[in-house]
């Protein structure tokens, strides 16, 4: 017979009795790209509005003088 946790995997993560003093592992950089994309993505619709409303505006005429 075994004893507990001698037949556990190499790569199972460790119990509920880790240390305080244990490092915490490291962030994943999946989720700052998707913030850098949703920022980029937010940036290039409100510039483009933006562009978009000048452009309606002067043909309009509001920016004619005179």
């Amino acid at each position: 017979m075994t004893t507990t946790g001698e037949g556990r995997a190499a790569d199972e993560p460790p119990g509920p009795c880790v240390p305080p003093e244990a490092e915490p592992p490291a962030a994943r950089r999946g989720p700052a790209w998707l913030v850098l994309g949703v920022v980029a993505a937010a940036l290039l619709v409100c510039c483009c509005s933006g562009v978009v409303g000048l452009v309606v505006s002067w043909s309009a005429g509001l920016f004619h003088t005179g």
